[in-house]
């Protein structure tokens, strides 16, 4: 029952990840209002915990459940799977740092104001997070398939 609980708990946080990156690319869009401002660092910060969350629940699944840390310590593709998810979590700390230096622009009361530059680069990583995390879950299939085991 705990396998199961676990392995529940890691796909919902995976799904909850990808959704809330999926909605921060959906409210970035030039020029920004307050609303979609404070929606932004709101869905950001739960982003980070639901990333928190996958992590905490895949580490929980590795160490206790599944082929046992062994198989997944040895296989080329766990490896892959783990730094695609460290790149990605590298890639969005530039979206966060640029989010929570609106914090005082809202707390006056104002939109904040970005370069067409910067939001472009900020969609550019988002987009990129996204790419990169729907690489995750082919890694995972042929991992669980025996792929990428090292003899």
């Amino acid at each position: 029952m705990a396998e199961a609980i676990a392995a529940y708990l890691h796909y919902l946080s995976i799904f909850l990840l990808f959704a809330l990156l999926s909605l921060e690319h959906r409210l970035f869009k030039l020029p920004l209002d307050l609303d979609r401002a404070r929606s932004l660092i709101r869905i950001d910060i739960a982003y980070g915990l639901s990333a928190g969350l996958v992590l905490f629940s895949g580490a929980t699944r590795v160490i206790w459940f599944g082929k046992g840390l062994t198989y997944y310590l040895h296989n080329s593709l766990f490896h892959a799977k783990l730094g695609l998810f460290v790149l990605v979590g590298l890639l969005s700390i530039l979206p966060t740092v640029v989010f929570l230096n609106w914090r005082n622009t809202l707390n006056a009361g104002h939109a904040p104001q970005i370069s067409a530059r910067q939001g472009q680069l900020v969609i550019m990583i988002i987009r990129l997070e996204l790419l990169l995390l729907l690489l995750i879950p082919l890694l995972a299939a042929l991992m669980a398939r025996g792929f990428g085991v090292s003899s």
